[in-house]
């Protein structure tokens, strides 16, 4: 007798609530940016949007990884939708919310934000939004590339070089802080504007929060 493939069964742990309406399963995400804020207004805005399972950390500015984020992204399947209470929760940047949404349809599930319904990629007009997202992210990156490029010919005539391990200055360390701190800028813009390695960075980055802890 031929066997009868079976679907592989979700963990209980895992399940989300189905939305009435669409019949996605809605899984929840929340994040606070010091270990001083309390995560429990977000879990309970998005247990009442319908959210079963929530993931949910507390993840300081300067570091980069995020595991619970990570763990739902992988976990995701066609049909489940992600909900927000703000886009900001999700991403740090544009282009960190655009990277983000490309991971999310190529599970083929959405992503919804309570405080900014536009931000809907199961409906056409949330769809458009973020495709036009998308353009202006790449074209603000593609005048970044050419402001660091128009800078460092502009620096190299007037005699500047640029060795492997340059000097940066307090002045230069703030502008660099707080490009990161804002998040509008990726790592390696930040990297290619004032002349270092991303691994520079990333060391100049965690010896800050070193300091600061």
């Amino acid at each position: 007798m031929a066997r009868i493939a079976r679907k592989p069964v979700r963990d209980p742990a895992d399940i989300a609530t189905r939305d009435i309406e669409t019949g996605a399963f809605l899984i929840g995400y929340a994040r606070v940016s010091t270990r001083d804020q309390d995560l429990s207004n977000q879990e309970a805005q998005l247990r009442a949007a319908g959210c079963g399972k929530v993931f949910a950390e507390k993840i300081t500015g300067t570091r980069r990884a995020r595991p619970q984020l990570d763990r739902m992204l992988d976990h995701l399947r066609a049909g489940d939708v992600i909900v927000v209470t703000r886009l900001d929760r999700l991403a740090r940047s544009i282009r960190d919310l655009l990277d983000i949404v490309e991971r999310i349809r190529d599970a083929g599930a959405g992503l919804r934000s309570l405080a900014e319904p536009w931000a809907d990629t199961t409906t056409p007009a949330g769809r458009m939004v973020l495709t036009v997202f998308g353009g202006m992210a790449e074209f603000e990156r593609s005048l970044i590339v050419e402001r660091t490029s128009t800078g460092r010919a502009a620096a190299k005539a007037r005699g500047t070089k640029f060795g492997r391990k340059p000097t940066l200055t307090p002045a230069q360390l703030d502008h660099i802080y707080r490009l990161a701190d804002e998040g509008n800028t990726s790592m390696q813009e930040i990297a290619a504007l004032f002349g270092i390695h991303r691994s520079t960075l990333f060391r100049l980055l965690s010896q800050r929060a070193e300091r600061a802890a």
